[in-house]
């Protein structure tokens, strides 16, 4: 009988945290056994978003309250700046996956700078290993803890490191144009910023200067031995869910179209989650939502020495919750696809 793993979700109730919960209870080898917010008031998880009235799930603790005795794995699906000190208090106790930015940096400077916040255990920084399962899966399988990437950052890595790898871009000079749906603000995001009663609004914010412009330089460093250099605009659309990110890149020189085409066909051949389209399969948000796949599509430019390539993922699962599970499963020595039903 396969083993089954007791499961805890710190944060339930955010936008992640309801999709962790989504995924894990179609889990095969899951048992949720803790959910934990920051005000429950002896309410269900159910009160904030009807998850499935079918399976039992336990009403809602305080996240303080969680005990790590008798449970496998943690996920933390709280706010920057809130689960480092649970990292501190259990480390070493249970398997913890984070969501948060809290253990993505490498440097404590730049957590501070980026994060405005004091760190906790910046010891521990170095004992968790970046959650890109599809280039950092041998990493993920021998580690305890793991941080979950960004979602602007998971769009954006995923196609340029396998280019990076071989050399086929030219460092200098790459454009990052993305577009995520408003969850990817958080539940504090105000919708009145996105729509009104007449229309929608669309709007580019933190232009060069996002958060997760650090996060995406450290990654991209360690694929090349050249600096990077790359501008980054992210827009929020008047969606929920869903992300794009276009990447206009200069080839390397000598590099072609077939060059790049062969590299992603390679690269993605034994993927569970990532795919390469041909030039008649569609790139599109439905393409995309409630799936925790990353879809990657290449268009030649009138100049060939450029190409423009466009990524697409759900942020709310490929861009987080998917991705944790994805890991999970890794970690757990399971098959990347348990619990997935797309």
């Amino acid at each position: 009988m396969d083993k089954i793993y007791s499961v805890a979700v710190l944060g339930s109730t955010g936008y992640v945290g309801l999709e962790l919960v989504k995924i894990l209870l179609n889990h095969p080898n899951v048992k949720i056994n803790f959910l934990g917010c920051e005000d429950p008031k002896n309410l269900s998880v159910n009160f904030f978003d009807e998850i499935n009235l079918d399976k039992k799930l336990p009403n809602l603790k305080l996240n303080d309250s969680f005990d790590p005795l008798n449970f496998d794995a943690l996920f933390l699906a709280l706010p920057h700046g809130a689960s480092h000190n649970y990292v501190k208090k259990f480390n070493n106790k249970i398997k913890i996956i984070d969501l948060s930015a809290d253990f993505r940096l490498d440097s404590l400077d730049l957590y501070k700078l980026n994060y405005d916040e004091n760190h906790s255990c910046p010891e521990l920084l170095n004992s968790f290993v970046y959650g890109l399962p599809e280039l950092n899966k041998a990493k993920i399988k021998n580690i305890l803890n793991v941080s979950i990437p960004g979602c602007y950052p998971t769009s954006i890595l995923t196609p340029l490191i396998p280019l990076l790898d071989k050399d086929l871009l030219n460092s200098e000079n790459i454009i990052i144009d993305s577009k995520s749906g408003y969850s990817g603000a958080g539940k504090k995001f105000l919708l009145s910023n996105i729509k009104n009663s007449e229309d929608f609004n669309f709007y580019n914010y933190n232009t060069n200067e996002h958060r997760h412009i650090c996060e995406i330089q450290q990654e991209l460093n360690k694929h090349s031995s050249k600096k990077i250099n790359f501008s980054f605009n992210p827009h929020i659309l008047p969606i929920y869910r869903g992300m794009m990110s276009t990447i206009y890149c200069d080839l390397s020189n000598g590099v072609t179209l077939e060059d790049i085409k062969n590299t992603y066909t390679d690269f993605t051949r034994n993927l569970s989650f990532v795919k390469f389209l041909d030039n008649d399969e569609k790139a599109d948000f439905f393409s995309v939502q409630n799936t925790n796949n990353c879809l990657i599509k290449i268009f030649k430019h009138s100049n060939d020495k450029k190409i423009i390539i466009v990524s697409l993922i759900d942020n709310l699962i490929k861009g987080a919750a998917g991705q944790a599970v994805q890991c999970f499963n890794i970690i757990s020595n399971l098959n990347e696809k348990s619990g997935f039903i797309n």
